[in-house]
């Protein structure tokens, strides 16, 4: 662990103007508040945040990034506060470690919710402010690094996954690949214990076997260089233990059939220099058609830079070469870390942020803003960094890089939510196509917009990223939310004419607020959905009015009044929520040990699925009526159908007790809706009088 005095110097090696007193205060603030807290390794807590404040050094992070790392578990993990850190160290500093801080753990959530939430917050500040992801990073980097002191398995394999699935990508899209590969490595171990001994046992004895042929292809490679003139730093590796097992997974190949496990770095002094390089390389030893790549005119979202290759070397042996300036293999390496890093004097290089230039940043943040749900927020998260990318260009030039597999629809999100929502078609390389095609390397997208369109529901079965996914679902909710409010609407004007008053906008905005609601749109949506009764909408209308109401116009509930013959007299029962039945429908009951009598139609489904029970021949008792029949309606998806709909409902008058939209497949809205009926003479008019309107397509009872 590193001393006070050791990390105080660190910082000043590279940044003489830090401010020494700061630092001192924040190693002392966070000894003395984490006090005698162990972790599982058995050593002091504060170990941890030094060590993560020692990874920010060897960035050459500036002050506040190094006391953050050292204040980040301050406030989760003891009784400091947010206030206090900004009364010691800054307001700048306090919201950095505000955004690396877990929400508090809220028992009543899953650990998904959870674990949603924490990135939820996380990812607005790091919108913010990069430096709360390159703590955050740190962070995660130092406990993959213990992790193996866990007594857990499940616990260090669900925090590997979380690694794998959201901190490595995260630290491949902002170019910090030293640590994309160390957590990899890391998470590996743990997830796939069997084949990271495997591998790891075969590199070992590879190198046993073969010694320095790492080393001697490095000398070839830089001797073929140097006979041309060209100065250059050439390094050799072997590939990453979790990049060989991916390809083996991808291709289906075993591990003597991956023949380019070694890779090689040529470091030059200019961009002309790197391709001149690549030129030799060329002529020396034979390509590989197919596998040459250039990032340098063309480089990757995050900043990534450099000329990629694989070359056929000495008895048929494959190697990849990346060739890059010295510049260029600094940010590579540290990525947009590199971009806050303080150069001599203490000044930041030129231009704008780097958070400021991140173009997936602000969708990650929009993403955040369309989730629903906890689900929803780290499926469209996961999406979102997903690695393995594609570049497509606008008929104008302009690329985009997308995943692999991505389709038109995914292109118009990335270019701008609202062109999403307006696509109809598309074209690519000047050829209409589907829009569930998937895109090539190079492709020219060309979006075909329409004014009145609106994203699909069926969409969600082919777009792969997680703006387009999160956009749509935010789409398609807003438009239900919208035609539900509609009926709620004409279900109002009608609870409206039975007032004993006439009412203005006013006692309708006290109503909305009565009820709990902050709009007028939440209100008849409720009404829509029968979440209201027509008593509780009157009452916050016109205090006291249901009391007036009079006995026709709440029939169904006053009215309800089923009696079923051949049940001993006092025997429970109930109406079965399979089939639904109404006074009128043949049935039988089923009678299980220690349960009440369930009612069923004669030809409901469910009773040919060898129910274990007594069954009983039953009849409707005189006089029986009210009950819940449920309707399957599909109407066209055009203005107005749902207003005809409901006014069919009010005709017949029948309470809606539930609805809700089932499939979306334009031009078509498919809903089922529960009524109160009187039975099924009532129902079966009713389900007449849909069928002969020209806003539905299909009636029928479930």
């Amino acid at each position: 662990m590193l001393r006070q005095y050791e990390l105080v110097e660190r910082v000043k090696a590279y940044d003489p103007d830090a401010d020494e007193a700061m630092l001192n205060r924040a190693y002392v603030y966070t000894v003395q508040k984490h006090g005698t807290q162990k972790r599982a390794s058995g050593d002091p807590y504060f170990s941890h945040p030094v060590e993560v404040a020692g990874l920010m050094t060897e960035l050459k992070l500036d002050q506040e990034t190094i006391v953050t790392a050292l204040l980040h578990d301050t406030v989760e993990d003891t009784l400091a506060t947010i206030e206090e850190v900004e009364k010691f160290f800054g307001p700048d500093v306090a919201r950095l470690v505000d955004g690396v801080t877990k929400l508090s753990k809220i028992e009543t959530l899953t650990e998904n919710e959870r674990a949603a939430e924490n990135l939820r917050k996380f990812l607005l500040a790091m919108s913010e402010d990069l430096r709360v992801l390159l703590v955050k990073l740190a962070d995660r980097l130092h406990n993959m690094r213990t992790l193996h002191f866990i007594k857990s398995e499940d616990k260090r394999r669900r925090i590997a996954r979380e690694t794998m699935d959201i901190y490595a990508p995260l630290a491949e899209r902002v170019g910090m690949y030293e640590y994309m590969r160390e957590m990899q490595l890391l998470a590996f171990e743990q997830l796939e214990p069997e084949a990271y001994a495997t591998i790891t046992g075969r590199l070992a004895q590879i190198r046993s076997q073969e010694g320095s042929q790492v080393g001697a292809i490095a000398l070839s490679v830089k001797q073929a260089l140097a006979e041309t003139g060209l100065k250059v730093e050439v390094s050799g590796r072997e590939k990453h233990p979790y990049s060989i097992w991916k390809k083996m997974a991808e291709r289906h190949v075993t591990f003597e059939q991956i023949t380019d496990i070694m890779a090689f770095r040529v470091i030059t002094d200019s961009v002309e220099d790197s391709y001149k390089a690549l030129g030799v390389l060329h002529q020396t030893w034979q390509m590989i058609p197919g596998r040459f790549k250039d990032y340098m005119s063309t480089p990757k979202t995050n900043g990534y830079r450099s000329l990629h290759t694989a070359l056929i070397y000495e008895n048929s042996m494959r190697v990849e070469v990346q060739i890059r300036t010295k510049d260029m293999h600094q940010t590579n390496e540290y990525g947009l870390a590199a971009h806050w890093a303080y150069k001599q004097g203490g000044e930041r290089p030129d231009g704008p942020r780097p958070d400021e230039e991140v173009g997936w940043l602000r969708d990650l943040v929009e993403i955040v803003d369309a989730s629903h749900d906890a689900e929803e927020l780290l499926e469209h998260t996961k999406l979102a960094i997903y690695q393995d990318r594609i570049f497509a260009f606008t008929p104008k030039g302009s690329l985009h890089q997308l995943p692999k597999g991505s389709t038109p629809v995914d292109f118009a999100y990335a270019v701008h939510t609202d062109l999403g929502n307006a696509a109809v078609g598309a074209k690519i390389n000047g050829r209409h196509i589907p829009l569930r095609t998937p895109l090539n390397n190079g492709d020219v997208v060309e979006i075909i917009k329409s004014r009145n369109a609106q994203p699909q529901l069926s969409w969600l079965g082919f777009v792969v990223t997680g703006k387009a996914r999160a956009a749509i679902r935010r789409a398609v909710r807003a438009k239900e939310l919208q035609e539900i409010a509609a009926i709620g609407r004409k279900l109002f004007e009608e609870i409206v004419e039975r007032l004993p008053t006439k009412i203005g906008k006013k006692a309708i905005a006290d109503a909305v607020k009565r009820l709990g609601f902050a709009r007028e749109e939440e209100l008849m949506a409720a009404i829509g959905t029968a979440k209201l009764s027509d008593r509780e909408v009157m009452e916050a209308l016109v205090p006291g009015s249901a009391a007036d109401l009079a006995d026709d116009h709440d029939w169904p509930k006053q009215e309800r009044a089923i009696s079923i013959r051949g049940l001993t007299p006092g025997m429970a029962f109930h109406l079965a929520d399979c089939c639904h039945p109404v006074p009128g429908d043949r049935i039988v009951g089923l009678r299980q040990p220690g349960k009440g009598v369930e009612v069923h139609t004669i030809d409901c489904l469910s009773l040919a699925s060898g129910i274990d029970a007594d069954w009983l021949d039953l009849s409707w008792g005189e006089r029986s009526t009210g009950a819940v029949g449920r309707l399957r309606v599909v109407l066209y998806n055009r203005p107005g159908t749902l207003a005809e709909v409901t006014a069919i409902f009010a005709n017949n008058r029948a309470n809606v007790t539930d609805l809700h939209m089932i499939q979306r497949d334009d031009p078509f809205g498919t809903y089922e809706v529960d009524l109160e009926v009187k039975d099924v003479a009532h129902l079966s008019r009713i389900i007449s009088s849909l069928r002969a309107s020209e806003a539905v397509a299909e009636a029928e009872r479930i």
